[in-house]
């Protein structure tokens, strides 16, 4: 739109109003400016000591990884109560009184369920089934929690060491990180499921005395949760071991498979935006752009047809948006000013 021989633009507020100087052959690029409502993207700046590094708060524990922590102590501690008291209505293999309770708590709250130790009366059942359900709950609440959030956290140095021999800076880093940061995510929870699979196995074979084959064997059984029942964690050392290495190992692996499912969602959503960036516009795509029906199309609505065409948004996301607007543009100017929210909200409900 032109008024007095100045072009203006068709996203008013979004242009930066700052002066800019004019150079001559040089193409004009239209800059946007981020809405002072909108939350700061931006990390704080590094402290000189830490420069080249992502500053994060590492004495803050995340809430959510303490809300995890807090019912997972509380599961474990109810199911150790109760299955200890219940201890001779379990038929199986036992060691150590709490510390079979604790090992058949985890197994039951892993699905595992080897076989080993089993509920042989009314009320040891119905724990069982109380728990296992319960159990199955907590461990989906970690999956979104905790395990994202610790996983999150080892994201940084992986790309740093993947990096090593280059300069990166923490402009880099951020960008790799927004870039490929489920990529990294799969990485680093492979590495550490590769790292519980050999520690297991290794450990199988030297305490539990299994050979390699076996140890294998019933790490891989353990892990996905399939639990044959013919190789388990006999011995007070193992069931130590188990007890955390149970919990770990099953979950990780679990995770590693929600990150694979979601990576290669990135990878179709990514694979679509590139299509609809790349497919020359037709007549059709300019009648479908066109929201207002004037005949042109103009910058925010070419925007609002392509996201919609990638998938970001919808036909019944641009209604919400237009019904709102339309809310507030009470003087029905096609246009909000300071003067259409002061009447919007002055105005009864």
């Amino acid at each position: 739109m032109d008024r007095n021989g100045v072009r203006e633009s068709l996203l008013p507020g979004l242009i930066d109003p700052s002066p800019q100087k004019k150079t001559n052959n040089v193409p004009k690029s239209r800059g946007f400016r981020r809405c002072k409502s909108a939350p700061l993207a931006e990390y704080a700046p590094l402290e000189p000591n830490r420069i080249g590094s992502v500053q994060r708060s590492e004495s803050i524990i995340h809430p959510s990884f303490v809300k995890v922590a807090i019912f997972l102590t509380v599961y474990l501690g109810l199911g150790t109560i109760c299955f200890y008291l219940v201890r001779h209505q379990i038929e199986g293999v036992k060691t150590n009184g709490i510390l079979d309770a604790v090992y058949f708590c985890i197994v039951t709250m892993t699905t595992l369920g080897y076989g080993d130790l089993v509920p042989d009366s009314t009320l040891a059942k119905l724990l069982a089934c109380a728990f296992v359900f319960t159990g199955m709950a907590l461990v989906g609440l970690i999956l979104t929690k905790a395990a994202d959030y610790l996983v999150e956290k080892q994201e940084i140095l992986l790309i740093k060491a993947l990096h090593v021999h280059q300069k990166f800076g923490q402009t880099d880093v951020l960008k790799e990180v927004e870039t490929n940061s489920m990529r990294y995510k799969c990485i680093t929870v492979f590495i550490l499921l590769l790292v519980l699979m050999i520690s297991g196995t290794i450990f199988l074979a030297t305490v539990e005395k299994l050979d390699l084959v076996d140890a294998f064997y019933c790490v891989c059984s353990t892990i996905t949760t399939l639990g044959y029942g013919d190789k388990s964690f006999s011995t007070e050392a193992g069931r130590v071991f188990a007890v955390f290495w149970i919990l770990t190992s099953t979950i990780c692996l679990a995770q590693f498979l929600l990150y694979i499912a979601e990576l290669n969602t990135q990878h179709k959503q990514r694979a679509l935006v590139k299509f609809v960036l790349t497919r020359a516009m037709t007549n059709v795509d300019l009648e479908a752009a066109d929201l207002d029906d004037d005949g042109v199309v103009g910058a925010a609505e070419f925007v609002i047809y392509k996201l919609k065409e990638m998938g970001k948004i919808n036909q019944e996301d641009i209604r919400l948006v237009m019904e709102e607007f339309d809310a507030l543009d009470v003087d029905q100017s096609g246009a909000l000013s300071v003067s259409d929210l002061t009447l919007a909200q002055s105005s009864p409900p």
